[in-house]
């Protein structure tokens, strides 16, 4: 008799659950640590600008924000500082970027389904900013903001006051992704991994999109094609597990950020 081939199980990898708090606030540091550490590889940090955020999950009227000042790629957990939404540092020893607490106070609070808002100034995000456009469906990775990106449409320099962040907050809605016109892209996500995927596909989309642009005119999926595929790789799911091969990697190469 012929052997019938055996079937093999495949493990999917999963969102993964927590014993207690501590532990969860201990995973998204470590993974928010891990984002800043892939930005500065990617080339999305400048100078002191730039900021990703992670809510509490304790304290939900807390997040935990960079130390201003501090180059994305030295960042580890324990450098994190925790900031409420008055402003006040609760834990670290480090001042908090203005324009942080501005936009991602307001973000936390206009959107409690969010855990984590990613905001620095990429170079093609800031190139693709300045044409007050959002991005078109040209590629399935552009797909993934299909009817689900905003856009601020004006430039009121740099967000320092209370009032500007509530009105990224309201621009946004219940979109991932917004489009800050003259000033880069922001991310939002319910995982930090999802909010970091974002940020990173939207960046390349961006890049894609000038240089098509720049070679001619490029042709535009359909709809009905746009939203299939939107619902392959734009969920929240597909955001957190696309993340993943990234977070090990950079963990593999960089292990002190986890400390």
């Amino acid at each position: 008799m012929a052997e019938t081939a055996t079937r093999r199980e495949f493990v999917i990898p999963q969102m993964p659950s927590f014993e207690s708090v501590e532990d969860e606030r201990t995973h998204r540091k470590q993974r928010l640590a891990a984002a800043f550490r892939l930005f500065a590889l990617f080339g999305f940090d400048e100078g002191v600008a730039g900021h990703i955020t992670a809510r509490d999950p304790e304290y939900p009227d807390r997040f935990w924000v960079n130390p201003f000042g501090v180059y994305f790629g030295h960042i580890k957990a324990s450098d994190l500082i925790c900031v409420d939404h008055s402003g006040n540092v609760v834990e670290g020893d480090r001042p908090v970027n203005a324009a942080a607490f501005t936009i991602h106070s307001q973000l936390h609070a206009a959107r409690p389904d969010v855990v984590a808002a990613a905001q620095t100034h990429s170079p093609a995000g800031k190139s693709w900013s300045s044409l007050g456009r959002p991005l078109d469906a040209i590629t399935p990775h552009a797909c993934a903001f299909f009817e689900d990106q905003a856009l601020l449409d004006d430039y009121t320099g740099v967000v320092i006051d209370i009032e500007e962040g509530r009105r990224i907050g309201r621009t946004l809605g219940p979109h991932k992704a917004i489009i800050l016109r003259n000033h880069g892209l922001l991310t939002v996500g319910k995982t930090v991994d999802e909010a970091a995927w974002w940020f990173i596909t939207m960046e390349r989309s961006c890049q894609a999109q000038l240089a098509a642009e720049a070679a001619g005119t490029p042709v535009i999926i359909d709809e009905d094609n746009a939203m299939s595929t939107y619902n392959v790789v734009g969920t929240s799911i597909a955001g957190w597990f696309s993340f993943q091969p990234l977070y090990e990697r950079i963990v593999r190469d960089q292990p002190d950020l986890l400390d």
